[in-house]
């Protein structure tokens, strides 16, 4: 009789989960069908799945720029990302090596601020932040969002410290012993050990940019600079079969980069224990 009961819950509960499942992959599955249909306006889709199949919507994305330059904005998009990435990831990590290791008198209160700072969301400073910019002549410029993106990411160095934080201080201690600079110690046995958290901050720092909508909407005012989530909102209805393609190609590099780090991040914690 229990071992009846435990089915059937084990059986209520996958069903549950499937479900859940299905209506988070749904729209998903529905933009990717949608970027092969050779529909051009949303209002024009007929039912779920579409009545013929094309690449069109793909090859226009490339080829008609007239009036919507895919190529220059994902151009945008991956240069923003790729030097937010790095400045950030470089930014992040010391920020962290710094909060871990380092003593000073006001780092609890520093880390209260922050935790404090990270319960409100960042649309709150957009006023600010768009006056600044104002200020200094940076609105329509590429700059901007780099500057942003890349100082702002150091407030997210918690997860990184912890990280930090779990590396016996006996090591620190041992390599002093030796004669070895706070830098060479960073630089020469942090660092090696470190590899899945660094990896795990560049996937982070390159993803935010790479989707942001906000941002990139308040500050830039000139279609040829918008990035491709911008851009891509002024093709949601007249040329819906567009905007999936886009969307569905936007994606690929994001996945790819996942799976490609996931792989380091493996092989970064293996060498970790080893060492």
């Amino acid at each position: 009789m229990k071992k009846q009961k435990y089915l059937i819950r084990k059986i209520i509960i996958y069903i549950i989960l499937v479900l859940v499942s299905f209506v988070f992959f749904f729209p998903t599955l529905w933009v990717i069908l949608a970027s092969f249909s050779k529909s051009g306006s949303i209002y024009s889709l007929n039912g779920f799945f579409p009545s013929s199949y094309s690449l069109v919507s793909f090859k226009k994305l490339f080829t008609d720029t007239s009036l919507y330059n895919y190529p220059r904005w994902f151009m945008n998009t991956l240069i923003i990302s790729s030097v937010s990435c790095i400045v950030g990831t470089f930014l992040v990590i010391l920020t962290a090596y710094t909060m871990s290791r380092i003593k000073f008198s006001w780092k609890k209160k520093l880390n209260k601020t922050t935790i404090v700072l990270g319960m409100f969301p960042s649309f709150m400073g957009m006023i600010a932040v768009y006056l600044l910019m104002t200020q200094f002549d940076l609105i329509n410029k590429l700059s901007s969002l780099i500057l942003i993106y890349s100082a702002s990411a150091p407030l997210g160095y918690l997860t990184q410290k912890g990280f930090f934080d779990t590396i016996p201080k006996e090591i620190d201690e041992a390599a002093r012993l030796d004669g070895a600079s706070s830098f060479q110690i960073f630089k020469r046995i942090h660092l090696p050990l470190s590899k899945p958290i660094i990896v795990y901050t560049a996937l982070t720092t390159f993803a935010w940019p790479w989707s942001d909508f906000i941002l990139p909407k308040l500050l830039l005012k000139q279609k040829s600079l918008y990035t491709v989530a911008v851009g891509l909102m002024s093709l949601d209805e007249t040329e819906f079969s567009r905007f999936a393609a886009g969307s569905v190609f936007i994606a690929v590099p994001i996945v790819l980069l996942y799976f490609l780090l996931v792989k380091n991040m493996v092989k970064g914690l293996t060498e970790g224990a080893v060492k």
